[in-house]
């Protein structure tokens, strides 16, 4: 055993690789559906967006009226 690490070590290297690499298909996953136009817009988002439309038309009434 003249290995300058612990046999610990190595295995948590083996699991971050395997983690990276997971994390990279992921991603690399995810580009191919965006590519291929099956993105789709997270619920927050649209919620956000419908509340400043609601928010806009009300501040937009009770201004003006």
């Amino acid at each position: 055993m003249n290995t300058s690490e612990p046999a610990d070590r190595e295995r948590g290297d083996t699991e971050r690789l395997n983690w990276i690499d997971r994390r990279r298909a992921k991603i690399r996953d995810e580009v191919a559906r965006n590519r291929r136009g099956e993105y789709t817009v997270p619920t927050w988002v649209l919620t956000v967006a419908l509340v400043v439309i609601v928010a806009g038309w009300l501040a937009l009434i009770l201004l003006v009226g």
